[in-house]
């Protein structure tokens, strides 16, 4: 079992920049690709970015590429998302995700195993 816990979220302006965390419990956690998703109020959960066991392959969304970046520390049990150049259509509930397949930076939510419970980033306009 691994658990997952986020936090960082938190309300803020437009162009405005948040580090998400996502600190995990329980088996290796280097044993696990990452990866973050979204879902805002009424719309299927998406995905964001991810990063495979190592750091050393990543993949990101279209809709935030060159705005976010994925990063992980294995010594630290932790995963970030740091969010830049915030827009309104940002606004969701972010949830971290982890893969048994370590090299996986799978954009479909069937390849993660564990999630956390979420936390909601909102940036007003």
């Amino acid at each position: 079992q691994v658990q997952l816990v986020e936090s960082g979220g938190g309300l803020v302006q437009a162009g405005g920049s948040l580090r998400l965390s996502c600190a995990a419990s329980g088996r290796t956690f280097s044993s696990y690709a990452m990866a973050w998703f979204r879902q805002a109020p009424g719309k299927e959960r998406e995905f964001v970015a991810a990063i495979s066991w190592s750091g050393g392959n990543t993949d990101y969304a279209d809709s935030v590429k060159g705005r976010f970046t994925i990063s992980r520390d294995n010594a630290k049990n932790t995963v970030y998302l740091q969010m830049n150049s915030l827009k309104p259509e940002d606004t969701a509930v972010y949830y971290c995700a982890a893969s048994p397949i370590r090299g996986t930076t799978s954009r479909g939510p069937g390849a993660y195993t564990y999630w956390g419970q979420g936390t909601q980033v909102t940036v007003s306009s």
